[in-house]
């Protein structure tokens, strides 16, 4: 059934649970672009559908479905005819391993990951609703730092895992020097050659071998970078024009218009939060 009215989002940080950014949104057109988080992305959606690609496998979503993103995995978003209406949270990798040490009393070694991205478990969807719902509210501390504890704790006690290291190569190592290169001279104008050299590949392999990697462009990582750097300046009281430029966008306009479709709010909305 279409969503009526119009395309709505409210962002806030929670102090509850360490300042994680908290979104409920109301999507009918709007498009994500391919983008990365530091921290994890986990939600559910109220009603509407969605499709995303993760790890480079599309698949759609609605109510009943979970998000579980890891940190630094590329994804994006698209409404499906009518949109969708959803919340989110991104709690940091620190939060989750607070959490898991706090229920096993030992200390969690290794980094908490999520093997399969989009999955089905209705009954765990309607207990994050009722807890993110709580945090939005402005509950009681008690009523919810416990609600949404308890829910990140089920989450990865039912779908959790911790991150196998991949075999090293040579491709590999190559993609994640020039991953690296980027990330050290995001505000500079990278060009491919330059970063093909940093690789040790060709142009054309270093594009396919990357693409292959981190599931985007080269180009499309170094915009995902920019912006999350573009996020913490935000956060910490930078203004959107000055920003921009240290970030490496051409002006205010192309770097509003990249965040926006990489976060769902515009500067101003996530740096008055």
């Amino acid at each position: 059934m279409p969503l009526s009215g119009a395309e709505t989002t409210r962002f806030w940080r929670d102090s509850r649970f360490g300042g994680m950014e908290c979104l409920s949104a109301t999507f009918l057109t709007h498009e994500f672009a391919p983008h990365a988080h530091e921290t994890f992305s986990i939600g559910a959606i109220e009603s509407g559908s969605q499709i995303a690609t993760i790890r480079g496998a599309r698949e759609s979503s609605g109510p009943g479905d979970l998000y579980l993103i890891n940190p630094g995995e590329i994804h994006d978003g698209v409404p499906v005819e009518g949109g969708y209406r959803y919340r989110m949270i991104y709690p940091d990798t620190s939060l989750f391993r607070e959490i898991l040490e706090d229920v096993t009393g030992r200390t969690f070694s290794g980094m908490p990951a999520f093997g399969k991205q989009i999955l089905r478990d209705p009954r765990l969807a309607e207990a994050f609703h009722d807890a993110h719902r709580a945090l939005e509210s402005g509950a009681g501390a008690l009523e919810t730092s416990q609600g949404m504890f308890l829910v990140l704790e089920a989450m990865f006690r039912h779908h959790g895992s911790s991150i196998i290291v991949p075999i090293d190569t040579q491709e590999r190592s190559g993609v994640q020097r020039a991953r690296d290169y980027l990330m050290e001279n995001y505000a500079f104008d990278v060009g491919l050659e330059e970063l093909a050299a940093v690789a040790g590949l060709s142009r054309a392999h270093l594009i396919r071998a990357f693409r292959k990697e981190f599931h985007i462009t080269p180009h499309a990582f170094l915009t995902d970078i920019r912006i999350r750097v573009a996020r913490r300046k935000l956060q910490a009281g930078g203004q959107p024009a000055d920003i921009a430029l240290e970030c490496g966008f051409a002006d205010q306009a192309h770097f509003s218009r990249h965040f926006k479709a990489r976060t769902g709010v515009t500067p101003g909305q996530y740096r008055a939060r």
